[in-house]
């Protein structure tokens, strides 16, 4: 095959330099799992109004810091808890433009037909009569993931967490506790109320008092040293009008005042 001349190399070079110079850039978010479809859509309203390109990664606060801390390329953090955000800052990870930006509740749920059509925790029969014999409450695993740690301190304070702990199903994030609940593996568990906003298997009994756990706030973050503009971007977009309809319309609460 005969080699191209200077003349078509350098044509080449011409057509291919203006699609170089004019390529988007990229960021990666990394998200906690209860975001999924929420952050998906506001992704999608960002992409179209900006060039750039974001990448999402989801899963539980708890494993997205520790992957940070461990050289994830991640270059925006948003957690389901400022705990994971402070745990970051404390080793020594750069974090800055550090903002609460969302907040949840959290919900009894169940996919049976055999649930009473409402049970509102701590308000008289205890969570654990809504098993049957060998059956488990699904929960984000208490040890570390944010919706588990919120249960475990719900539980605590209502005075059932010694007779659920042994009956807990403890996923890897808040996500896997639903698809419990969905699948019917397990006839009741413990999520964000947007999680089960967000599925057509399940339905809420009832949200926990909201003073039975810390606040679940969502703060959002910058990672890295390196200066990004799209990432810079990206965050800033985060606590506009246009995203916090979308998160709103996920059923969550906005952290930030707006007008």
């Amino acid at each position: 095959m005969p080699l191209a001349s200077p003349r078509t190399l350098a044509a080449l070079a011409l057509v291919c330099a203006p699609l170089s110079a004019h390529a988007a850039d990229n960021v990666q978010i990394a998200a906690a799992a209860s975001l999924t479809d929420a952050m998906n859509e506001a992704i999608a309203a960002f992409e179209a109004t900006h060039d750039i390109d974001v990448t999402p990664v989801y899963a539980s606060s708890s494993t997205l810091a520790r992957q940070i801390d461990s050289g994830s390329p991640a270059e925006v953090f948003v957690s389901a808890n400022v705990d994971w955000m402070d745990w970051l800052e404390a080793q020594g990870v750069d974090v800055s433009a550090r903002e609460d930006l969302l907040q949840n509740r959290l919900a009894l749920v169940s996919a049976s037909d055999a649930a009473p059509e409402t049970f509102t925790p701590g308000s008289g029969a205890p969570i654990e009569d809504l098993l049957g014999a060998g059956d488990r409450l699904s929960v984000g695993d208490p040890d570390h993931v944010p919706a588990g740690i919120y249960t475990r301190q719900a539980l605590d304070t209502l005075g059932e967490w010694d007779a659920l702990e042994p009956r807990l199903a403890r996923a890897s994030d808040v996500r896997a506790a639903l698809a419990l609940v969905e699948r019917g593996e397990t006839p009741a568990g413990v999520v964000y109320q947007t999680d089960a906003f967000a599925s057509e298997a399940v339905r809420v009994l009832g949200l926990f008092p909201a003073d039975s756990h810390d606040p679940i706030t969502y703060p959002a973050a910058l990672i890295g040293e390196s200066e990004n503009d799209a990432a810079q971007t990206l965050r800033d977009w985060l606590k506009s009008d246009a995203a916090l309809d979308i998160f709103e319309a996920y059923g969550f609460d906005t952290a930030i005042s707006r007008p």
